[in-house]
């Protein structure tokens, strides 16, 4: 079995990506559960067909504690058979949001839920990895860490910044990198740019999802591109990449690169973008070094 999970900036579309990818996996024939660690709890809602799924966190409040739940109670199956689990989080502004993270993959391992599969893969909100959301890769429940960026300059900041906290871990958890995905926003030579920083990033750009209006279409329907329109180019990009993380043996250790790096490099390419933006991204930086510090 191998544990496999889904990094990225928030908005870059991660989620959306993790699900087509994993459906594609699943008609190939692999035995996947997603193990949803953002709490809005939308890491599974295009398997199952549904808003959202009730998150772990949520039933236990309802029951007592996670002691009084049962396995069938947090654990659903969708299409393709996938099994699905949404740990959840706490009221905004009240709690960590890591806990629920922690709690959920406790209880999952002590009642068997990771049998008789091929990947368990944990979708993860990763703007800052600290605390609890740095704990599929802290504890080494995740083997293997894809990142979902675009060439955006805050979609790049948090994959760099993704890349420094699977560093952290790498050699007590044994963490390692699988690649960067590009999920396209039609950004001016976006191939070329993701290329370059994957390769500063010791790592590869494992696949370029193209920008498709597909992907909306299914979404409105609570579906992945694979289920509505099976037969659709887009849906064969997401069975491509599935593909490629299946079958992928570059697997290393990352070379985050420092601020000024990451500045030369967009301006490289014309896309610094406006002081007001880079004031965003130093202030973003400092503020995920005091979580850091703080949770130490």
């Amino acid at each position: 079995m191998r544990q496999i999970a889904f990094y990225g900036k928030g908005g870059i579309g991660k989620s959306t990506t993790s699900q087509n990818t994993l459906a594609g996996m699943a008609q190939s024939g692999n035995r996947i559960m997603i193990v949803g660690c953002d709490p809005k709890a939308d890491s599974t809602r295009l398997i199952l067909n549904c808003k959202a799924q009730v998150t772990v966190l949520h039933l236990a409040a309802e029951q007592g504690s996670v002691e009084d739940l049962e396995l069938e109670d947090v654990l659903l199956q969708g299409f393709e058979d996938i099994k699905c689990v949404e740990s959840g989080g706490p009221e905004p502004g009240v709690g960590c949001a890591g806990r629920g993270i922690i709690t959920s993959i406790n209880f999952l391992e002590e009642e068997g839920a990771y049998e008789d599969l091929d990947f368990v893969s944990y979708d993860v909100l990763g703007d800052v990895v600290c605390g609890g959301f740095a704990m599929p890769i802290r504890e080494g429940k995740a083997q293997e860490i894809y990142i979902v960026t675009s060439g955006e300059m805050m979609a790049m900041y948090a994959a760099n910044n993704i890349a420094r906290g699977i560093l952290k871990y790498a050699h007590t958890g044994g963490v390692r990198l699988g690649g960067l995905i590009c999920n396209s926003r039609n950004v001016n030579k976006e191939i070329e740019l993701i290329e370059e920083l994957a390769e500063r990033l010791n790592t590869q750009m494992i696949h370029f999802v193209p920008r498709s209006k597909m992907v909306q279409e299914a979404e409105l329907r609570r579906q992945t591109v694979i289920q509505f329109a099976p037969d659709h180019p887009q849906a064969q990009e997401y069975r491509d990449l599935g593909d490629k993380i299946v079958n992928n043996d570059k697997l290393t250790i990352p070379t985050p690169i420092n601020n000024d790096e990451l500045e030369e490099l967009l301006i490289n390419y014309g896309l610094l973008g406006s002081e007001e933006e880079y004031k965003k991204v130093m202030e973003a930086d400092r503020a995920a070094q005091e979580l850091t510090k703080s949770a130490k």
